[in-house]
């Protein structure tokens, strides 16, 4: 008997460490229970530290429990480990479980008395409770760990596109990342499968939540990409051996992935290197190996004549002197994301963005629907980055003058010439400017159908070096080179 009885006993412990490992990863206390329950032959329940029932199996007699109130009290309050009791016509048998809330209680009831090998499978079940209790906290903890983490992650991003190194710093609290300490960087931008993004950013986060001497950053407005800001090694350093080599692995074994890089920039000057990358990533996607980097003109208001350019700039932006933080954060990411996008990085509604936005544009006089109006917009945000005045009062030009001048038309011809030889690329992208970038309209105005308007942005985004599907910045990158070479100018 004691042999069977022994046997009896290791069978279910064996099937409890199962339970266990099982559960390591689930950590769900209802199965155990209904194990347990299948086990012994009796309803099982597990009150938490008031009294209150967090989890019992089917056809538990709540009723039992109130006769034994102050048991479970005594049993709670840590008087005593074990008790068995006789209660409204039932055998109950109730065990303390050690849990981060407090003592528990596991509380057995059925029609006989528990076997001792049933009342140490009890007591086990409790144990392997307090396990799965723990487990549960520290990987709630882990959790909340990495969401803390990214959190910080995306802060010194926003902190270094803003180019404020000097913020990120602070925002360290003492423990600066190598990527701080770096004098120029780069952005690679990796276009993933979202639902692997975030495996990618964990699976390659050290114990001081950062990525080596780089910085990985899920994309708030496209769930497809990682934003990744690598240091460029100074003078006789080792080349990088760690994001970027592995970004390059990525792209090599998947082939849904694709890489922008960009060039070097200064740290302040991540902000350049993230549009760089944006705009190398549209080019990567339609290339064999999908990698590209950065070899496009630098963008026109580089270009312009000084201090002509950055006084138009701050002319055209006065009206906005007096606006809210938040309206001109608006206006700055409407030039480049949808409304939506901008609503979820500025985690504001969209009716809130587009309040702000209606207030940029009848203090400037211009329709953001229009592409022309962006990017006039987005011209002298580029060439006004702050609100701070020119020290030295400058006569002010007209955008149509900057646009007319030799800079502009040089930057023009530069920036075009890659579609020299493709006519009916250029005669496309005209029309779909022109359509407001409109491809159903271009369509029709050129007798081709939607997708054969595609096909050749896609051409003209590989031969210019510009994204012109996903943003906003090549688009008026382009408009604007068109308008000098023969257009309408934007709103002055």
């Amino acid at each position: 008997m004691e042999t069977a009885e022994a046997e009896w006993h290791a069978r279910r412990l064996e099937g409890l460490l199962r339970e266990l490992r099982r559960q390591t990863t689930a950590t769900d206390p209802d199965q155990l229970l209904r194990w347990l329950d299948r086990q012994i032959g009796s309803r099982v329940a597990l009150l938490g530290a008031t009294g209150e029932v967090q989890a019992a199996t089917s056809g538990f007699p709540h009723s039992a429990l109130e006769p034994i109130g102050p048991l479970l009290c005594r049993l709670l309050d840590g008087h005593t480990a074990t008790a068995a009791v006789r209660a409204e016509g039932h055998h109950v048998h109730a065990e303390a479980v050690e849990t981060s809330g407090g003592r528990a209680a596991l509380v057995v009831v059925g029609d006989t008395p528990l076997p001792p090998a049933a009342a140490t499978l009890v007591s086990h079940t409790g144990s392997v409770l307090t396990i799965l209790d723990g487990a549960r906290r520290a990987a709630e903890m882990d959790r909340n760990y990495r969401l803390k983490s990214r959190q910080l992650r995306f802060a010194l991003l926003s902190s270094l596109m803003d180019g404020d190194p000097v913020l990120a710093r602070r925002m360290t609290i003492g423990s600066v990342p190598p990527l701080l300490d770096a004098e120029r960087v780069r952005v690679y931008l990796l276009h993933c499968v979202p639902r692997e993004r975030d495996d990618i950013a964990d699976g390659f986060q050290d114990p001081s939540g950062y990525h080596g001497r780089g910085l990985m950053v899920q994309c708030p407005a496209f769930a497809e990409h990682l934003i990744c800001v690598v240091p460029e090694p100074a003078g006789t350093e080792a080349p990088d051996e760690g994001l970027g080599p592995l970004l390059r692995r990525l792209v090599r074994e998947k082939p849904r992935y694709a890489l922008g890089i960009s060039e070097p920039q200064p740290l302040h000057g991540t902000g350049t290197a993230y549009a760089q990358s944006l705009h190398s990533l549209a080019v990567a996607r339609n290339l064999p190996a999908r990698v590209a980097g950065y070899r496009g003109t630098a963008p026109l208001g580089d270009t312009l004549p000084r201090p002509e350019a950055p006084a138009w700039a701050h002319g055209f932006l006065r009206p906005l002197e007096s606006a809210k933080a938040l309206t001109l954060d608006a206006a700055r990411l409407s030039v480049t994301f949808p409304r939506t996008l901008v609503a979820r990085l500025l985690g504001v509604s969209r009716n809130t963005v587009a309040a702000h936005l209606h207030t940029v544009e009848e203090a400037l006089g211009l329709d953001l629907g229009d592409l022309h109006d962006r990017a006039a917009l987005g011209l002298a945000l580029s060439l006004a980055p702050s609100r701070q005045q020119p020290d030295e009062p400058t006569p002010r030009a007209t955008l149509e003058h900057l646009l007319r001048s030799g800079p502009a038309a040089a930057w023009a011809s530069s920036f075009l010439h890659p579609l020299r030889d493709t006519g009916h690329v250029e005669s496309t992208l005209r029309a779909w400017t022109a359509a407001n970038a409109d491809a159903r309209r271009a369509a029709e105005h050129l007798g081709i159908s939607r997708n054969t308007v595609r096909a050749r942005l896609r051409t003209a985004e590989r031969l210019l070096n510009r994204d012109l599907l996903t943003s906003g910045s090549g688009v008026h990158d382009l408009v604007l080179a068109l308008d000098i070479t023969g257009g309408t100018a934007p709103a002055d």
